[in-house]
């Protein structure tokens, strides 16, 4: 009975009310967001850096070399020797390396040369089709294939750089796609991938030789074999030849490094630039500090809207109080009618609790609304999206429960006044 006359009594004046609801509905929304990006946006980055100690790249911003070789966000400072690369990739320290060479892309989507350990890095499974084997096949991830359209057998031209538009179109070079990966959630959903040697070719305008044939084997390696040489030269001298005419001068653009123990994390970053022409970045200390960044716009952008929050609380008192004035009259007739000073006080609360409430609801829908928006614009620049539809109980719950201290704290004065109202001298003055 007296949810319904609060109700009623909301809409006494309903330009303050709806007022009151926009205030409290734009800082719920504004701190929905805030809640759902941050803890979204640590949860892809964190677990994208999983098994990834350290980063071997060319010099420069080591938060660009993670950012682009980790996330595939940004363009990566430049490319590395592989011959170089490869001597530290066979260190005994090393569990791990998966070498990764950036050229080209198709609409947008990253083309990356490496190994089939790339799928499995990420969690992920070729379910359609098989992994490549040869040049200029590729696995396409789940994202891409659904966006586009692809599916296994069909063949696309790959545009030279990493956007998608400006770049050489490689007609003479078609790609085959024989195998689609499953869905992960992370960045293995938004990249295309093919062999090393593919990228190597591609960019290739001189890779022919005269009486030399060229096989991959199931290890990756190229091994060339001059048919007018004599085969009966040793194993040792064939492949010294194979790893020199093969890599010599040929370049990759980072590799994915993970240790054995600890001591490599320690010492490589200090080593690697001391000893060669590259560097190696940490993941974990250059998401933490693009955290460190990225939270003091959040904690700027949350104390914004808590301010609005209050202001709306304000709105509330204020709707409430001056409206208390004109309804005194009501509030001595239900008194006469035989409600109790605790039933008015109540009616008071659960009116600014209902205002508060309307506000958190149309807060938490809008807020989603615009996160869906945000998903749309970052996948589609960055390849980065996000759940509108996840609830963050802890946080969100906290948020509902300021919410309705907010709407308590407006209605004190008002339902402090309502209880001690005087019947006699409210209806003599009537």
């Amino acid at each position: 009975m007296i949810g319904k006359i609060a109700w009623k009594n909301m809409w006494f004046k309903p330009l303050n009310t709806v007022l009151s609801v926009l205030l409290l509905t734009a800082s719920v929304s504004i701190i929905t967001v805030l809640i759902l990006l941050q803890k979204q946006f640590e949860e892809q980055f964190t677990s994208s850096m999983d098994d990834i100690d350290l980063v071997l790249g060319a010099k420069g911003s080591p938060l660009q070399l993670v950012l682009s070789s980790v996330y595939q966000i940004d363009a990566p400072p430049g490319n590395i020797n592989y011959l170089e690369a490869k001597r530290w990739m066979e260190n005994p320290f090393v569990a791990s390396a998966i070498p990764l060479a950036y050229g080209d892309n198709y609409k947008g989507y990253k083309i990356i040369g490496t190994t089939p350990d790339y799928i499995s890095k990420y969690g992920g499974e070729v379910v359609q089709g098989n992994v490549f084997q040869k040049d200029f096949e590729v696995v396409v991830g789940y994202e891409i294939a659904q966006n586009l359209g692809l599916k296994v057998g069909d063949t696309f031209l790959g545009t030279h750089g990493d956007a998608e538009e400006g770049g050489e179109v490689h007609e003479d070079k078609p790609y085959t796609i024989v195998g689609i990966t499953s869905k992960t959630g992370k960045i293995l959903d938004n990249v295309i991938l093919s062999n090393i040697e593919s990228v190597w070719n591609m960019h290739d305008h001189d890779h022919s030789h005269e009486g030399e044939e060229e096989h991959v084997h199931a290890d990756g390696e190229v091994h060339n074999h001059d048919h007018e040489h004599d085969h009966e030269h040793t194993a040792d001298c064939d492949h010294e030849h194979s790893e020199v005419v093969s890599y010599e001068g040929k370049e990759i653009t980072a590799v994915l490094i993970k240790f054995r123990n600890k001591m490599g994390i320690v010492t490589w970053p200090r080593m690697i630039p001391q000893n060669t022409e590259m560097q190696a970045a940490s993941p974990a200390i250059e998401i933490n500090r693009l955290f460190s960044l990225f939270g003091v716009g959040l904690t700027a952008l949350q104390y914004l809207a808590y301010g609005i929050m209050l202001i709306s609380g304000i709105s509330i008192f204020v709707a409430l109080y001056n409206t208390l004035k004109e309804r005194k009259f009501e509030f001595a007739l239900l008194r006469v009618n035989g409600a109790t000073r605790f039933q008015l006080l109540k009616l008071v609360l659960i009116e600014s609790l209902l205002l508060c409430i309307t506000g958190f609801v149309f807060g938490m829908i809008f807020g989603r609304i615009a996160l869906y928006f945000i998903s749309l614009s970052s996948q589609a620049e960055f390849k980065m999206a996000f759940n509108p539809y996840q609830f963050i109980w802890d946080k969100e719950g906290i948020l509902f429960l300021i919410t309705l201290f907010v709407g308590v704290l407006a209605a004190l004065i008002p339902a402090i006044k309502a209880y001690y109202l005087n019947i006699s001298k409210t209806l003599a003055n009537a």
